[in-house]
């Protein structure tokens, strides 16, 4: 199918991900559009700093907006596909839907239904990278379905666009498999150096880690970014569970991922934004080993972290 141009994109919401993806499509010739009615001063500041134009609420964004990007915390996919429909049948303008969550294929082929009834045309797509700072970046948008033009066409406006095939699930189920190998590990490298603090055995770990073992660094470095996340994340660890349980796989791995971002959750370390310094990987391991206390007494004195 020929897609006309695309003119406007209307973004749910500009968090992170969804400004960084703003400010790309902006800054090459995009109208971009939020719908910022009720939303928080810090989402209001995001979405006017990427350059983002508020359309007030859903509505607004629906009928001014060629193609809508939904890119949320997993948890609220469904209920803003719900608002969206609704937006259409409301104003009559279907614009193309781009679901780009990090949700199950099962999830996604539901949301798809929703979509459909409402009629217009659906696109599954998985973020893969951090959120975008400028065109031609590194982050991956993958998509699938039947039709994808509208969601290509992007590629000329600083995104990069893949095609992984035809059916709706199958960008998703990428972004499910491969959130896993890298979410899911710094779920565990947490628990395990966590688990390590609060024996006392953080000075023998690192040492049989050795000074050579680039793995092990590599998780430790990305462990201080993770806190701010860690409530978004538990949503994201549930849908990979479903993913795997449908396909006939314990999924027993990824819900102890979502408890442990859950235990992350409940600290301090999560109230913190992007815009503020991360911790260092030695405060965050403090502060989750002394949440330990009241089950394994205190956390022995140790020298601060070094690898």
């Amino acid at each position: 199918m020929v897609q006309s141009k695309i003119r406007s994109v209307g973004i749910l919401s500009p968090g992170d991900m969804g400004s960084g993806v703003g400010r790309v499509l902006h800054a090459t010739g995009l109208d971009v559009l939020a719908a910022l009615e009720g939303r928080s001063q810090l989402t209001r500041d995001r979405a006017m700093e990427a350059g983002f134009r508020d359309a007030g609420g859903v509505d607004g964004l629906v009928s001014q907006a060629d193609i809508v990007l939904s890119i949320l915390v997993p948890s609220e996919a469904g209920a803003v596909a719900e608002q969206v429909a609704g937006a259409m049948e409301r104003t009559g303008a279907k614009p193309v839907f781009v679901e780009c969550n990090a949700i199950a294929p099962q999830t996604v082929r539901s949301i798809e239904q929703t979509i459909a009834a409402a009629g217009a045309t659906f696109v599954d797509a998985g973020i893969i990278g951090g959120p975008p700072r400028a065109p031609g970046g590194n982050t991956r948008f993958y998509c699938s379905g039947p039709d994808t033009s509208a969601f290509e066409a992007l590629n000329e406006h600083g995104l990069d666009v893949r095609v992984v095939g035809p059916e709706i699930g199958q960008a998703s189920g990428l972004k499910m498999v491969y959130a896993a190998s890298t979410k899911g590990t710094t779920a565990l490298w947490t628990e395990l150096l966590t688990a390590a603090r609060a024996l006392g055995l953080e000075g023998a770990l690192l040492a049989e880690f050795g000074e050579g073992h680039s793995l092990a660094r590599q998780q430790m470095n990305g462990i201080p970014s993770m806190p701010r996340r860690a409530r978004r994340w538990v949503g994201e660890m549930e849908e990979i569970a479903a993913t795997f349980s449908a396909l006939g796989l314990t999924p027993n791995i990824l819900t102890g991922a979502a408890d442990m971002y859950r235990f992350v959750a409940d600290t301090p370390l999560a109230e913190q934004t992007s815009r503020d310094p991360d911790p260092t990987l030695d405060e965050v391991l403090g502060t989750l080993a002394a949440r330990l206390n009241g089950h394994h007494g205190d956390v022995p004195n140790r020298e601060p972290l070094s690898f």
